[in-house]
């Protein structure tokens, strides 16, 4: 008797829900605006407001090694928009989206970020939710299809790869949510 298929998909789009639901989304309860924008060391990356008043996160386009502290808002926006918009907006496009847009193209970046805790929170659970509904939906042969053109070059992997890979990005970056979490509440 041999045992029944794993259903990849569901296993994945589960793996990614029960992280959200018991870890991170109760990690933020209660997150208020000094916390959101705490910065705990001198040069932390954050989300910023611009000379045109729009808030977008420090050094997206700047690799430095190591990388700087970031602030929780920080973080929060690179879960939101780095690991769910970009990808929704690449794999399951809305009607705005544009058609040509690769997994980089920044045109899927918005272009003002939440200026709040409650925004920021609000933002990353609506982009989480979409996130999770279109890869709750895919089936089996959706899993396995490389990305094509609009992986860039991560082409030839599979969407299940994709997957895993913004499954462990939202709990590495999360977990880091928490550990900022407990330290400003034991700042003293």
């Amino acid at each position: 008797m041999s045992a029944p298929p794993l259903d990849w998909g569901r296993l994945l789009a589960a793996q990614l829900e029960y992280y959200w639901d018991t870890h991170l989304w109760p990690r933020l309860n209660g997150l208020t605006d000094d916390e959101y924008f705490w910065e705990p060391v001198p040069g932390c990356w954050s989300v910023r407001a611009g000379a045109d008043g729009r808030f977008r996160p420090d050094g997206v386009t700047t690799r430095k090694s190591p990388a700087p502290v970031t602030t929780i808002a920080w973080r929060m926006m690179h879960i939101a928009v780095g690991c769910f918009v970009i990808r929704t907006a690449t794999f399951f496009p809305g009607p705005s989206d544009p058609a040509d847009a690769d997994m980089f193209d920044p045109r899927h970046v918005p272009g003002d970020l939440p200026h709040t805790a409650k925004a920021g929170a609000a933002f990353l659970h609506d982009s989480y939710r979409q996130w999770h509904a279109h890869i709750a939906a895919l089936d089996d042969e959706a899993m396995r299809t490389p990305l094509g053109p609009k992986g860039a070059y991560f082409s030839a992997d599979p969407m299940a790869a994709l997957i895993v890979h913004v499954n462990r990005e939202t709990m590495h970056h999360g977990g880091e949510i928490g550990v900022l979490r407990d330290l400003y509440r034991a700042r003293g």
